[in-house]
């Protein structure tokens, strides 16, 4: 490519796709029993993750300080070349205000070369899928330009479909209150999350039951893909230590249309595991525009 196509550990992205690309992403950190470590995007350092959550382990996640991507930043526009940046929502993240603070700075420094920090309006495997259209798009050809306006044009088509296991998390984030937490476990209550266009990430059903939980992620992919062409179309899934509910939902979506494309499985990047916990499921894809419903 003749520009450069950059993100962050948070659009939870393997590290084989990211190194095969040759896409530079910053990482965000968390910290395990005071020991800090940096998101990687390997699976296998995912994996270690949720099986310590599951023993006990409480994580803490950090922000991305200005200084950090100044640096970041600085070395992509070293290369000489042009430079988009992708991270999550800023609704999600005070990391976003950090970025574009940094990037004003840098651009003064190379005042002959373009840094876009674009609002993404997507988080984890949304981002992911974001960035990897974009890729896509640049590696077929697509101008610097040409490529900004159709993340642009495309970002809020990005459906964001997500169920927890455990309400203690997303109490612990304050997105249920105490009370809630306890009722909602003891009746066996499973959040159904989305994200819609103002890029939050919001309860919008309460199942009972995990099965019903992925019930309606189920639904939701069915009823999304029944108003576009699904030939070819392709599907994310990640899941943090719950790969049989993954292997749940992609054949599920399969058998009612065979006619998909790819429908990938892999882990779910730390930093939003460490906020809604072992047993969350996600899935994420291209559609005609984001209904929660």
């Amino acid at each position: 490519m003749e520009y450069i196509i950059a993100t962050s550990s948070t659009a939870d992205l393997p590290r084989t796709w990211l190194e095969a690309h040759h896409i530079p992403f910053i990482s965000y950190s968390y910290t395990v029993k005071d020991k800090v470590y940096e998101d990687d995007c390997r699976e296998e350092s995912r994996a270690a993750v949720y099986q310590g959550m599951r023993n006990g382990d409480l994580l803490k996640t950090s922000m991305i300080n200005e200084f950090v991507y100044y640096d970041f930043f600085k070395s992509l526009l070293e290369t000489g070349r042009d430079v988009i940046f992708l991270d999550m929502s800023r609704q999600m993240s005070v990391s976003f205000a950090n970025a574009t603070n940094a990037a004003e700075k840098v651009r003064a420094e190379f005042p002959d070369r373009q840094l876009y920090v674009m609002d993404t309006y997507c988080i984890s495997g949304g981002l992911g899928v974001l960035v990897q259209n974009m890729v896509k798009c640049a590696e077929a050809g697509m101008s610097y330009y040409d490529v900004i306006v159709w993340g642009e044009e495309h970002k809020l088509k990005i459906a964001h479909r997500f169920t927890v296991d455990d309400l203690n998390y997303l109490k612990a984030g304050g997105r249920v209150s105490n009370a809630s937490a306890l009722v909602g476990s003891l009746l066996n209550i499973k959040p159904v999350l989305y994200v819609p266009d103002r890029g939050t990430l919001d309860v919008v059903k309460k199942a009972r039951g995990r099965r019903a939980a992925l019930r309606a992620i189920t639904d939701g992919i069915i009823h999304d893909l029944s108003a576009v062409d699904p030939t070819g179309r392709e599907i994310c899934i990640l899941h943090a230590d719950c790969l049989a509910d993954a292997e749940h939902v992609r054949d599920t979506v399969k058998a009612v249309y065979p006619q998909l494309g790819e429908i990938t499985i892999s882990s779910l990047g730390v930093v939003i595991g460490a906020h809604c916990g072992p047993g969350l499921l996600a899935v994420f894809y291209l559609c005609g525009g984001r209904r929660p419903e």
